[in-house]
């Protein structure tokens, strides 16, 4: 089976859940984690950047990943995020990480560094040549600085066999129609932006990997199922009564978006590590108000 089949609809960025003093939740991330999953979602992704990974020790890693691998026991695949912008560090961690369990790796562009779309091919390519898992690309240049265009997508897509997926967060829709016209039959593409997430679909993407779905998964991964049954008028319905909440998750920063969520709905902590800080006064206020009069557990 392709990974465009095993990973069809929704997929959810994971958040690691913090205690006050700063350590990882595990009993919040397990709470997460059952409740993504009893919402509907399709498979988790841990470790992403979501999961403030750049903050995190690498034991603190491994600990995740073996936490969730338990804590899911089986019940949805598994996309483990190993990315950054040291492709020599990365390969060891591609080769030390507990990924047996894992259905592929999501890899974020490298940031900071800007490289050349050569630079980006190469690096990717030399990233699939390690992975023992499959690779899903992960193209989200305002975070990275740096777009990979549609023309390496499909490169990597064509030349490198590893390489079996991407999450396209550029926002530009006329790149992602053009990787999805040319991409190879079986190669996954699924959105990165949970508010694009219904138009992507109606242009062919095969899902979203959603930060939006850690706190409503029912209601997220019923639109994109929605979307993938080309019910577009259910789907749209939907959609629009999210989009007040997608602009609270993003109007600060991802995760102080979700997280502040997902404390009104009692899962977590409202805890973030440094140089990532909670949400305003007047940003929470408005979540906590939209989670009283418009969310439902």
């Amino acid at each position: 089976m392709s990974l465009r089949s095993k990973l069809k609809g929704t997929g959810v960025a994971l958040v690691t859940p913090f205690k006050s003093n700063l350590e990882v939740d595990f009993t919040a991330l397990g709470k997460v984690i059952d409740f993504v999953i009893e919402g509907g979602a399709e498979y988790v992704v841990t470790l992403g950047t979501t999961g403030e990974t750049p903050t995190l020790e690498k034991q603190e890693k491994l600990d995740i990943i073996h936490y969730t691998n338990e804590k899911v026991n089986g019940r949805v695949p598994i996309v483990v995020g190993i990315g950054g912008n040291n492709t020599h560090a990365l390969i060891k961690d591609l080769q030390s990480f507990p990924l047996d369990k894992a259905t592929a790796v999501l890899s974020a562009s490298p940031y900071y560094s800007k490289p050349s779309q050569e630079g980006l091919f190469l690096h990717y390519k030399a990233l699939a040549e390690a992975s023992p898992k499959p690779i899903i690309l992960y193209n989200v240049p305002g975070r990275t600085g740096r777009n990979m265009s549609a023309a390496t997508t499909t490169r990597l897509a064509y030349e490198v066999p590893n390489i079996a997926g991407m999450k396209e967060a550029s926002g530009d829709m006329q790149q992602c129609m053009e990787i999805l016209r040319d991409r190879p039959k079986d190669f996954l593409v699924v959105s990165g932006d949970d508010g694009l997430g219904l138009s992507q679909i109606a242009c062919g993407m095969d899902g979203v990997i959603s930060v939006a779905a850690n706190c409503f998964p029912k209601q997220y991964s019923e639109i994109v199922r929605l979307s993938l049954k080309n019910d577009f008028a259910n789907a749209t319905a939907q959609h629009y009564k999210l989009l007040e909440a997608y602009d609270h998750l993003f109007a600060e920063n991802n995760p102080a978006g979700v997280k502040a969520f997902l404390y009104e709905l009692g899962l977590i902590e409202n805890s973030l590590r440094l140089p990532v800080v909670p949400v305003s006064k007047e940003l929470q206020q408005k979540i906590k108000k939209f989670v009283a009069e418009k969310l439902s557990r």
